[in-house]
């Protein structure tokens, strides 16, 4: 069934604008030591990183879930909380939603 204002959407090409507006598959974030951290961007994670932080119950547990073991010791060594990454993570979520509403989502 065809649409009435032919209008179709290539996933491809829509996942690739999202990419561009919101800077990439990753973000990054610098710790107060200067280690520049990085986990990937919530539009862009596969499921097994989904289901690793959907299951966590503490904001240790998700805090390790975004990060990893190795990145997190790093976050901790710097001095930050766990939570901070729930403030990391509002921030990105509000990000993402200035930038896509900026962008056609056809080209």
């Amino acid at each position: 069934m065809s649409k009435p204002n032919k209008k179709r959407y290539k996933l491809e090409e829509v996942t690739a604008q999202v990419e561009e507006a919101v800077g990439g598959t990753n973000v990054e974030f610098e710790t107060r030591a200067g280690d520049v951290l990085t986990f990937p961007h919530p539009l862009f994670t596969d499921d097994e990183w989904d289901e690793k932080v959907d299951a966590a119950e503490t904001a240790h547990d998700k805090a390790v879930a975004i990060l990893g073991e190795e990145q997190y010791e790093k976050y901790r060594a710097a001095g930050h909380k766990d939570a901070e990454i729930n403030l990391l993570m509002i921030a990105v979520q509000q990000d993402m939603q200035d930038q896509i509403r900026k962008r056609p989502t056809r080209r």
